[in-house]
């Protein structure tokens, strides 16, 4: 790559990083040729890998006739084929799409959504909306309130919306008291829902919203056994609704399509993103139940809503050939089994390591927390900034991962997330272990000589 300066604003000020030429598969390859191994597909998008023939011809032939035609004007077919797709079958009484950008645009959309259903139902007062700490939403104002990722919201914070507020995450490795059985942590949150609902008076309740396996910010959290089964319960008895946030562990990611169908308690309206396309265009999409759908049609007949690239039809046709390649060659069955074998090789490679204290998620949506002290649970200092020297030692051997701090409460712990291409092999999952164990040993090495 040229040193000529980049006028690229890059993540980081400081450095500019490599220039990525080429993909194949698993793969991605930079500028000098080196093969980087795609352990989390990116964050956790590109299910397919890289250059999937399939969906480059779609978009191809979708170019050929139609790039772009607005919404206030037209449809297109593979908006409509996509929508079918998805919700045809209302899983879960899912019955329409709203297809967005990405997965901050979804969650705008299912706040919006929400907000405007109550209105036209007659019910006002619906403004505030529960979610949880330590979650993550999305980047834009609304999304960033709604999240509780306490680093990100920080700098914002007098920008962001009074209408969140936040509950205990259903975190079991950090939040579980000492003693207590999986039964009574979950009714130790619902009681802490329940008293949310309370404060804030149930009647001014529009939603509460959650990650089924919450992504990035804690690392592949799953909820313990009923505990949405209790927040269905909680949200029905006080008229709020469900919003699940499905953009990084939705679309397949943990073995079924839909997270939530581990979980035997839909959602009323649902953000997805990353895996509904896998990279190939930029989009996203909310699902709502069809009587909320109805209740704007019987009433002031729109969402009032909208951005410039709705529906656009070469993302709608890009994803439409993802979710087709998805259900031709059954890889959510392989999700399960890869997932299992992920599982196995995590646990035999670091389960018995010194400062990794947890091993947990779903299908191919893992992560490792690392600790100082297992006994205690203790995270590294912040200032040792491990979760990036992991990441730059894995860089260094050919593994591209997803590292986090912050992972106990926005500033201390950190975490490894790994979700690799739905069509990987039991033999790539074993090198992406591998190089991740030399990684962690090296990085851990750097801080403790």
């Amino acid at each position: 790559m040229s040193a000529r300066k980049s006028r690229v604003l890059h993540r980081s000020l400081r450095e500019t990083p490599p220039l990525a030429l080429g993909g194949e598969g698993v793969w991605l390859i930079a500028h000098d040729g080196r093969r980087v191994i795609d352990a989390s597909g990116g964050a956790a998008v590109s299910c397919l890998g890289h250059q999937h023939p399939r969906v480059l011809d779609a978009i191809a032939r979708q170019a050929s006739k139609l790039a772009y035609a607005h919404t206030a004007f037209f449809t297109s077919e593979p908006a409509e084929e996509l929508a079918e797709l998805l919700v045809g079958h209302e899983p879960g009484g899912l019955a329409y799409v709203y297809f967005v950008s990405g997965g901050s645009e979804a969650i705008e959309a299912s706040i919006k959504l929400a907000r405007q259903y109550f209105v036209e139902r007659g019910e006002p007062r619906r403004t505030h909306f529960i979610a949880r700490r330590q979650s993550y939403h999305g980047n834009t104002l609304g999304a960033l309130a709604a999240g509780g990722n306490a680093w990100r919201r920080e700098p914002y914070a007098p920008l962001l919306a009074s209408a969140f507020s936040h509950v205990t995450p259903a975190f079991a490795y950090h939040e579980k008291r000492e003693g207590e059985s999986e039964f009574d942590f979950v009714a130790r949150l619902a009681a802490e829902l329940e008293a949310e609902f309370e404060r804030l008076g149930p009647e001014t309740v529009a939603a509460f919203i959650a990650e089924p396996v919450v992504g990035a910010t804690a690392g592949c959290v799953p909820a313990p056994e009923g505990y949405f089964r209790m927040v269905r319960e909680i949200c029905d008895r006080h008229g709020a609704l469900l919003i699940l946030d499905e953009v990084m562990c939705g679309m397949g990611r943990t073995g079924t399509t839909h997270a939530w169908e581990q979980e035997t308690a839909a959602p009323d309206i649902q953000a997805v993103a990353k895996g509904l396309g896998g990279g190939y265009q930029p989009i996203g999409a909310m699902l709502a139940r069809g009587e909320i759908i109805e209740t704007l049609r019987k009433g002031s007949g729109a969402f009032q809503h909208g951005h410039t690239y709705l529906g656009h039809p070469l993302a709608c046709a890009a994803a439409l050939e993802v979710q087709r390649v998805i259900r031709d060659e059954n890889l959510l069955d392989r999700v399960k089994e890869l997932g299992k074998h992920l599982e196995r090789r995590l646990t035999e490679r670091f389960g018995n390591h010194h400062h990794v204290g947890d091993i947990r998620g779903r299908g191919l949506f893992r992560a490792i927390e690392l600790v100082a002290d297992r006994g205690t649970r203790e995270p590294f200092s912040p200032a040792q900034k491990l979760h990036q020297k992991i990441k730059a030692a894995a860089f260094e051997g050919g593994l591209a991962c997803y590292p986090s701090g912050g992972t106990l409460d926005g500033k201390s712990g950190d975490h490894v997330l790994l979700a690799p291409p739905y069509i990987a092999t039991p033999e790539d999952i074993d090198m992406i272990v591998d190089r991740l164990g030399i990684a962690v040993d090296s990085a851990l090495r750097s801080i403790n000589h």
